[in-house]
């Protein structure tokens, strides 16, 4: 077997979770590969159709959101079952999603991880592994191998990556399947969407006028392998009487609604992040955001436990915060499903959300859900801000204004001092957590929760949520440091 170079980390998967957590690791100097089966960044079809509000603050904590800015289109785009939510109104600078076609949004994060030196091994694939007391073992297609301390599955819902791990994977059997393609119609078709008993279908058409993009439902019935043009013709017929003459297909993909989640998301040396973790049907556009959170998650704390910041033990954090999260977003899905179908009943219940979420407080709820904004990771009890995003404030310092995403884009952790200049002696603990002395005097808001008293100082997280709140007097404040950033450096 060839041996390649050794790596500290190894990304199974080259994907959206993949890409965000391998320039995570870079950013804090790890030396991360990611290994992928295609040898290219182009996707076969359209999958994730956009960006939720939250996703696009991670990425502007990056300093890298208006690069996926400039190729989107800013919209509303957080729905329940197509019930629309608007945020305009929410207290974030990005008070809306981002449309913007997953193989976009692949191909700019994977120029960022290129600026940033991570290598791919493209055209390979993981085919197996064994982990020991210091490391991977990774087996590579073409008898190749390497070596890491980590390996972390970004390889989908099928992943090899878990099933080799003997990570189980609990969760509901499909339902439906989802026909999704690109093609072109030789009659002209009754375009927009139409529900029925087996759920929703659209045909609408696409930039060039030529082709149009279908989504086409029926009863799950163990189908399997590849799609092909016959089996969108029946779906079709099946629904509007007639396949419009379908032909030249760019590309056919099917997809269910089955709903998994890993019971575990690491297995000693071994992770998962993204569909590798979690699997749901994609109604609500939440996979591609749920998995780019995980990474962000993920980076810093597999960094700190590369570098020997700190201890293994804080891999367990990362679980115990996402896990939840993902388990929330599955719920939904499958409440949203049964939304996607019509009859007498279903419309009913329709009729009833809509009405429902027409009103502020179930609107900013699910709103703030949908959109990643309302995330909370159990951090104990105190201030409201307590493992919940740190706003993107306008700080004043005495350098200038300055926000506070600007702070984490180096993927460092931020002591923000708001009351008297150097009231807070981080000297232990200052090669790994930057100490910034600021001012602001506007208020201090969340969304769903409202106004929240102003704190005096405030330790965030690289992933930007607030792991300490201070009211001046610094208590508490060298436990947090340890618990998160590890062990004071002796004097």
């Amino acid at each position: 077997m060839e041996r390649m170079s050794g790596h500290a980390v190894v990304i199974a998967g080259g994907g959206p979770t993949g890409l965000m957590l391998a320039g995570e690791l870079a950013l804090a100097g790890i030396d991360v590969a990611i290994v992928e089966r295609l040898a290219g960044q182009r996707l076969a079809g359209s999958r994730a159709g956009g960006l939720h509000a939250r996703t696009i603050e991670v990425l502007d904590q990056r300093g890298i959101a208006d690069r996926f800015l400039a190729e989107g289109k800013a919209m509303q785009v957080a729905g329940f079952s197509g019930i629309r939510l608007d945020i305009s109104d929410f207290p974030t600078r990005h008070n809306y999603g981002l449309a913007l076609w997953q193989k976009h949004s692949e191909r700019i994060l994977a120029g960022w991880v290129s600026e940033l030196g991570v290598p791919l091994y493209r055209e390979r694939e993981v085919t197996g592994f064994t982990q020991d007391g210091t490391g991977v073992s990774v087996e590579l297609s073409g008898g190749q191998s390497l070596r890491a301390e980590f390996l972390v599955g970004c390889d989908g819902g099928r992943s090899l990556i878990r099933r080799a791990a003997g990570i189980d994977f609990p969760g509901w059997d499909p339902s439906v399947s989802s026909l999704l393609a690109e093609v072109e119609l030789s009659e002209e078709p009754e375009w927009g969407i139409r529900r029925d008993g087996n759920g929703t279908h659209a045909l609408s058409k696409l930039g060039d006028g030529k082709r149009a993009g279908v989504v086409v439902s029926e009863r799950y019935a163990g189908q399997t392998g590849e799609p092909t043009l016959g089996d969108l013709s029946r779906a079709l017929v099946a629904v509007w009487g007639t396949d419009y003459g379908v032909h030249s297909p760019a590309w056919i993909s099917r997809f269910t609604d089955m709903t998994r989640q890993a019971a575990s998301y690491r297995k000693g040396r071994v992770l998962l992040a993204g569909d590798a973790a979690h699997v749901h049907y994609p109604v609500g556009g939440q996979g591609l955001n749920l998995g780019v959170q995980d990474a962000v998650n993920l980076g810093w704390k597999l960094a700190q436990v590369v570098n020997g910041t700190s201890a293994e033990r804080l891999l367990d954090t990362y679980h115990a915060e996402r896990h939840p999260v993902a388990a929330r977003v599955l719920r939904s899905t499958m409440a949203q499903i049964v939304l996607t179908r019509s009859d007498p009943r279903v419309d009913a219940l329709r009729d009833t959300m809509s009405e429902l979420l027409s009103m502020d407080e179930p609107r900013k709820r699910i709103a703030a859900m949908m959109s990643g904004l309302d995330v909370h990771y159990d951090l104990g009890d105190g201030h409201p801000l307590l493992g919940r995003r740190m706003p993107d404030l306008d700080l004043v310092t005495a350098n200038g204004p300055l926000r506070v995403f600007t702070l984490l884009h180096e993927a460092r952790p931020v002591l923000l001092n708001l009351a008297e200049p150097g009231a807070l002696d981080i000297t232990p603990w200052a090669d790994r957590v930057r100490l910034t002395d600021a001012t602001y005097a506007g208020h201090w808001e969340l969304p769903v929760f409202g106004e929240v008293t102003a704190p005096a100082a405030v330790l965030i997280r690289p992933d930007g949520y607030v792991a300490w709140v201070g009211d001046g007097q610094g208590q508490g404040l060298p436990d947090a440091l340890t618990t998160w950033f590890g062990a004071p450096t002796a004097a």
